[in-house]
């Protein structure tokens, strides 16, 4: 390759720094070097600050009187609980019946009655169940001995699986059997459409359902 066609390689000059220009860098670094302390500090205090503002909250409990299955039962929590957490978590013995799977209001896996309407516990805030008539699966029959016959239903169709999200379904179909015992495949399948079984026994848990109205009938046909 002829020599003035060879490509230059030699690195450019580093620019000069003048004496003033690098007293000026020192400078602005030992001026951020001498805040870095007072803004850690007042991260500090803004995270301690956040904190306790976390623990206040949880400090601020509430006592409430609920009527649960009958009994008065009293649970101290926040305000902001649910009901569906006061039944499983703040009394003792806990209700646990109904279950906590999406507690969002979307599987019905939670369901209870309030005074006699079915409501999700994981959307109702417990400190606005104070005062009404809180039923769950467990305030349905006297004693394994003696089923609702829902209940009774349930096991004789074998209407589950996992099980979890059996209680809301046991109490779905019974309030709405309550109030239209002569209900019709369709209507019990309407009854249903708030609750889901994420294993697919709907056809068992239907079939339990008519035979239950049966019995509430007192096993006449519809």
């Amino acid at each position: 390759m002829p020599e003035e066609e060879r490509p230059d390689k030699t690195p450019p000059e580093a620019p000069a720094v003048s004496r003033r220009q690098f007293l000026r860098g020192v400078g602005v670094v030992g001026a951020a070097t001498a805040l870095a302390p007072g803004l850690l500090e007042r991260g500090d205090a803004a995270e301690t600050e956040r904190d306790d503002s976390h623990a206040a909250v949880q400090r601020r409990t509430i006592r409430l009187a609920l009527n649960v299955n009958g009994q008065r039962r009293v649970a101290v929590v926040e305000p902001r609980t649910t009901l569906l957490n006061a039944l499983r978590n703040h009394l003792d013995p806990p209700v646990t019946g109904p279950k906590i799977v999406c507690d969002r209001g979307a599987c019905g896996a939670c369901t209870v009655e309030m005074d006699g309407k079915t409501v999700y516990a994981c959307m109702v805030l417990a400190a606005d169940a104070v005062g009404r008539k809180i039923t769950t699966v467990e305030g349905l029959s006297a004693s394994e001995e003696h089923l609702h016959p829902v209940q009774a239903a349930f096991v004789a169709h074998d209407a589950l699986m996992c099980g979890f999200c059996t209680p809301g379904f046991v109490m779905s179909v019974k309030n709405y059997l309550d109030k239209n015992p002569r209900a019709t495949p369709a209507d019990v399948r309407n009854a249903c459409a708030g609750n889901v079984c994420r294993c697919g026994t709907y056809p068992r848990i239907f079939e339990a359902a008519l035979d239950a109205a049966r019995q509430m009938r007192g096993g006449k046909e519809a």
